[in-house]
């Protein structure tokens, strides 16, 4: 198993008070030429849900509950707001660590999942010299605790419906071009997704189920993943479907994307549709999923990916959506 004296759980970030919101939509998108107009919408959707995201106190959560299961100090640092990985790596230099594990929750490829965390450990370890090494664990789409986990809260979700449903699995769109190249074999963004809302699925008895993306944004004239999970709904009202359980499967906290998403905007659609809705609950701190991150922490240490990996989709500027994958 890897040679670790710490855990360090890296994640989006998120603002905590009204007046943080736009600063931390900034952060997002800087250098990437986002018109202002579209960080002001997006303000908006933060502002109804009260000025803050809860994915900040979802992670101090996963955190105490991992502290629990692994014998480590365990460590958090974000991409986009506090606290930041860089303070994150100071702290931990001065408390004398050498080489922590590093768990992003994010499950899958791509490149803002993958490749981007890589970047923020490149420019922590550049930013605080003789910081500890960081070292990325391996994606989890796939691990048996998560597959648990999300089988459990999709299982939550069909006994509060009642009755039969159909599954739609969620995840965060992005453009073609980033998903294509995601991965030595191309599109592993997809199709990872598509092989973890397969094995959830069969997990619950479950025949059939679909793939939808949601929390699309950038210029319209850019092709993203689609069917949007709004216009999907529209597609199963016409074919004569009554009930619908929405699973996201690309998300392991229940952060603002997932509250705004698909309980306000998705819930809001089916209830013009006439749908009965029900939306599962994230990985979160379930237990499985918590004894996951154990495991992964105890596994030989994860071969680097190559440095091809995951690139930034060229000539696409993605837009933002609140983005806290």
């Amino acid at each position: 198993m890897g040679n670790y004296d710490a855990v360090v759980v890296l994640s989006f970030g998120g603002p905590e008070r009204p007046e943080d919101v736009l600063p931390f939509l900034e952060n997002v998108v800087r250098g990437r030429g986002v018109p202002r107009e579209r960080l002001l919408e997006v303000e908006a959707h933060y502002q109804a849900m009260g000025g803050a995201s809860p994915i900040n106190d979802q992670n101090r959560a996963l955190i105490a509950e991992l502290e629990k299961v692994v014998d480590l100090p365990v460590y958090w640092g974000n991409r986009n707001w506090h606290p930041f990985l860089e303070e994150t790596v100071a702290r931990m230099k001065a408390d004398g660590i050498k080489r922590a594990a590093a768990f992003a929750t994010a499950a899958t490829a791509s490149y803002s999942s993958c490749r981007q965390y890589r970047e923020d450990i490149a420019r922590a370890a550049a930013a605080v010299p003789g910081g500890p090494e960081l070292i990325k664990m391996r994606h989890f789409y796939d691990h048996p605790g998560f597959v648990a986990a999300m089988a459990d809260r999709t299982r939550a979700a069909l006994d509060e419906i009642g009755g039969e449903a159909r599954l739609v699995f969620t995840a965060h769109s992005i453009p073609v071009s980033m998903a294509v190249s995601a991965g030595p074999q191309g599109n592993a963004y997809e199709r990872q997704l598509r092989e973890a809302s397969a094995l959830v699925a069969a997990e619950v008895g479950a025949a059939d189920f679909d793939l939808v993306w949601q929390s699309r944004s950038g210029p319209p004239q850019i092709p993203w993943l689609e069917p949007d999970v709004c216009d999907h709904l529209e597609t199963l009202h016409a074919k004569g479907v009554e009930s619908v359980v929405l699973v996201p499967i690309g998300f392991v906290s229940d952060h603002m994307e997932v509250l705004y998403d698909l309980d306000v905007e998705a819930r809001d659609r089916a209830a013009e549709l006439g749908l009965r809705l029900a939306r599962a609950g994230t990985a979160g701190t379930h237990p499985r999923f918590v004894e996951m991150i154990r495991d992964l922490v105890n596994e030989p240490e994860p071969t680097a990916c190559p440095v091809t990996c995951c690139p930034a989709p060229s000539r696409v500027r993605p837009g933002v959506g609140g983005g806290e994958s």
